[in-house]
């Protein structure tokens, strides 16, 4: 929903009534991922669910619930005699969930705005189908609630359900009985996350770090810069950076958050700087702890970091060379092999070319 938020709560604001349309499972090949939304206002859609395959049917379904002001969910996949005009061409299935949505009908949507605006956890659990009330809702944040999804039982289950995949950024559907039994799955609830961006920490005020930062920025990170030369670590010289921070390295990670979502990138390949920051980020629950250098110098930041004390297992945890093999030269293609390895690793991908693969293109996730 971050994709359409902006245009829709200024809907919300003025007081129209609007259809939301969210994406809330995916099976196969599916092109957009659960939480993809698209709002249909009159003549106007903002958003997609799914890169265009099924953006018609979906906006007149749209129209048809902001009538009635009765959500629907509905699942769009491959059939013979429709495949291009309501049907997904790539061979997946989505499900989602399109709701009327106003001042009266989600209150809470202006406080929610508000949170993602200012980086604050919170997550909305909307009932889809089963003994429940369809388009029921319940807004959860880190210490307290509001709304509720029918019972009290109901809700406490959800609430600490929530608060869990709050924590990790997840978005998806959570299954229950009637009064919240975890060993039934009746009742189907869709549970949207937004956790506050996972931070990408670069380390080096090189010309590499710029292009890093770009790239890192365009995938969704909160991107931070960090060098000790005040003459390299400007706001000027890194402008897609979020922060940029003058201080050492390795003072500037032990001070600052590192937790599992969290991306670090070392690109300063000076011992005196590299090896006290990697004996700190190692040492961190970081997602990926990254570092460029040559083999050579690979291999002389190990015996480094033996001698200062690190263990096998967390020298096993640090990508050196950084990045996947792509034969990147340029700061800009370097800037894509780090890219490519974070969405490898995220995902589980295998890293080889689609033509040398079968099966599925998008697998679980990990």
């Amino acid at each position: 929903m971050r994709d359409v938020l902006s245009q829709i709560v200024r809907w919300w604001a003025a007081g129209e009534r609007f259809g939301l349309a969210t994406v809330v499972g995916t099976f196969r090949s599916a092109p957009r991922p659960p939480g993809a939304s698209m709002a249909v206002l009159g003549g106007e859609a903002v958003g997609s669910v799914s890169g265009g395959c099924v953006e018609g049917a979906v906006y007149e379904l749209a129209q048809e619930v902001v009538g009635d002001g009765r959500p629907v969910l509905q699942r769009y996949g491959v059939s013979d005699d429709d495949a291009f005009s309501v049907g997904l061409t790539c061979g997946g299935i989505i499900d989602v969930f399109v709701e009327p949505v106003s001042r009266e009908l989600y209150p809470e949507l202006g406080e929610i705005a508000a949170c993602i605006e200012k980086r604050e956890p919170v997550a909305v659990a909307t009932i889809l189908s089963g003994p429940g009330t369809a388009g029921a809702r319940r807004v959860i944040w880190p210490d307290h609630a509001s709304g509720t999804l029918g019972s009290r039982r109901l809700d406490d289950a959800v609430d600490d359900d929530v608060r869990g995949m709050l924590a990790q950024g997840l978005t998806g559907v959570r299954r229950y009985g009637p009064q919240g039994e975890r060993r039934l799955d009746a009742l189907q609830v869709f549970v949207q996350s937004f956790a506050p961006a996972p931070r990408m920490l670069v380390f080096g005020a090189i010309d590499f770090a710029a292009s890093v930062a770009r790239i890192g920025k365009f995938l969704g990170y909160h991107v931070v810069v960090c060098d000790a030369r005040p003459v390299f670590a400007t706001g000027k010289r890194f402008p897609d950076a979020d922060e940029v921070v003058v201080k050492w390295p390795h003072d500037y990670l032990t001070s600052t958050t590192v937790d599992e979502r969290t991306v670090i990138c070392v690109l300063t390949h000076d011992p005196k700087f590299d090896v006290p920051l990697l004996e700190v980020a190692l040492r961190t629950p970081a997602a990926y702890v990254g570092a460029m250098g040559s083999r050579r110098t690979h291999e002389d930041r190990l015996a480094r970091l033996r001698e200062a004390g690190l263990g096998e297992v967390e020298l096993a945890r640090l990508r050196s060379p950084i990045g996947l093999d792509l034969g990147a030269r340029t700061p800009e293609e370097t800037a894509v092999s780090i890219a490519a390895e974070l969405i490898q690793l995220r995902w589980g991908g295998s890293g080889r070319p689609l033509t040398t693969t079968e099966g599925r293109i998008h697998g679980d996730q990990p």
